[in-house]
């Protein structure tokens, strides 16, 4: 098992290229089980999830290779199994979204229940009820969903008591070669879920409401394969803005979308950081103390719960009180443990958290948890006085494309070892 060693209080300089976005390589991946055929996606990321995924649709028939670094040429010519077993789908939630399209290629879809990184109970019943809205039968059993169909999927309106981002873009992957017109209300609006019903179009489905929280899809009788592209990662380029803020420093990002982070950015230039945004660029500079400010998570475009962990730790380096509040999964502040061994303080009540800021932190031994509660640790050590080490950082391969290489490129003193 690896681990990460990092020397902190060096600023950082230079220029970080952002990756494809994980979120988005996964549903669009799963997307090619809807029509034989040949499917090139550009601009994926080298991570885990995306591995795993790939090697779950080995299993039911789809043949892959990549081209150059970041492109997948994907044949689903000879898809006829339907089931995804505990052994890949145990280590990733993503695993889930190829239920839709399954049903609707295959009239059959036996999934195992999905896992990925313990921070909340994430249940699948929205799945299940727009999957029953639209003509299936489930059952659940030994851990397994079992959907079936009779002939074709029928239209229907389906509404989401909470916007689910994987439940949005399972139904939307069901409904496009149903009988009639699907309405989703409630759907949710992140940039990923845009991506998806831009190759869903791209491939003949009919979707109407894109970027908007009320869907309508017009089922078609059948699909062809297309060339696509991933969008860049906004929590990647979160994730990199807050370590500047951290650290210090002058950065440019370059390949990623300012107008995908919004309130992130509302948010770092309370803080006191200049940020200069280009059409794919962002330049951000930290010269100046930091200011505290709150926040609470919400569904997009309010403030990312994947971006919540890195902001806490920047806000353990002002000066004053800040208050975060976890709106979107119940145990989402499990670095908060591991950034008190670094000096932070801060105390947690429910779904909030007191951030008192000190101004500094120290470098410590600590273990990741989950994947952006890696990402806040390697940012607290990237601030800190002395060395810090970070054990399991398996979960950093999830979702991060070459991390350390990327800050040993503007600066970092920052190394990867076995423990």
């Amino acid at each position: 098992m690896d681990k990460i060693v990092i020397e902190g209080g060096r600023p950082l300089e230079g220029e970080i290229r952002i990756s494809g976005a994980k979120n988005s390589a996964l549903p669009i991946i799963a997307a090619t089980l809807l029509c034989p055929g040949t499917h090139i996606i550009h601009n994926v990321p080298e991570l885990r999830d995306i591995r795993t995924m790939l090697k779950l649709m080995e299993t039911l028939g789809v043949s892959w290779e990549r081209r150059e670094a970041n492109t997948l040429v994907i044949n689903s010519d000879a898809v006829t199994e339907f089931e995804a077993s505990y052994d890949l789908v145990k280590t990733m939630r993503a695993s889930v979204l190829v239920l839709g399209p399954l049903l609707s290629r295959l009239g059959r879809a036996r999934v195992s229940l999905p896992g990925g990184c313990a921070i909340g109970a994430r249940p699948i019943d929205f799945h299940m009820q727009g999957f029953q809205k639209l003509g299936a039968q489930l059952e659940l059993e030994q851990g397994y969903v079992d959907a079936r169909v009779s002939g074709k999927l029928r239209g229907g309106t389906i509404y989401f008591d909470i916007p689910s981002v994987t439940a949005t873009e399972n139904i939307l992957m069901a409904a496009v070669l149903a009988e009639g017109a699907t309405i989703i209300k409630n759907a949710a609006r992140e940039p990923e879920i845009a991506n998806l019903i831009d190759m869903l179009t791209r491939m003949g489905a009919k979707i109407e409401g894109r970027n908007r929280d009320k869907l309508t899809i017009h089922g078609v009788k059948s699909l062809e394969p297309c060339e696509t592209v991933v969008i860049p990662d906004r929590i990647e380029t979160g994730t990199y803005l807050v370590a500047v803020g951290a650290a210090g420093g002058d950065v440019t990002l370059t390949n990623c979308r300012p107008a995908h982070l919004p309130s992130m950015f509302e948010k770092l230039r309370n803080c006191g950081l200049f940020l200069e945004e280009g059409k794919d660029s962002i330049r951000v500079i930290r010269s100046g103390p930091l200011k505290n400010v709150d926040v609470k998570t919400m569904p997009y475009p309010g403030f990312p719960t994947d971006l919540q962990a890195q902001l806490m730790t920047l806000m353990t380096l002002t000066d004053g009180l800040s208050v975060i509040h976890e709106n979107i999964f119940e145990n989402r502040f499990m670095h908060v443990a591991e950034l008190k061994r670094m000096g932070a303080d801060i105390m947690v009540d429910g779904g909030r958290a007191i951030v008192k800021g000190h101004g500094k932190l120290n470098g410590a031994p600590v273990m990741a948890t989950d994947l952006r509660a890696s990402a806040s640790l390697v940012i607290a050590g990237l601030a800190a006085m002395g060395t810090t080490e970070i054990s399991r950082v398996y979960h950093l391969d999830r979702g991060y494309d070459d991390l350390v290489g990327k800050l040993s490129g503007v600066g970092a003193k920052i190394r990867r070892e076995k423990e």
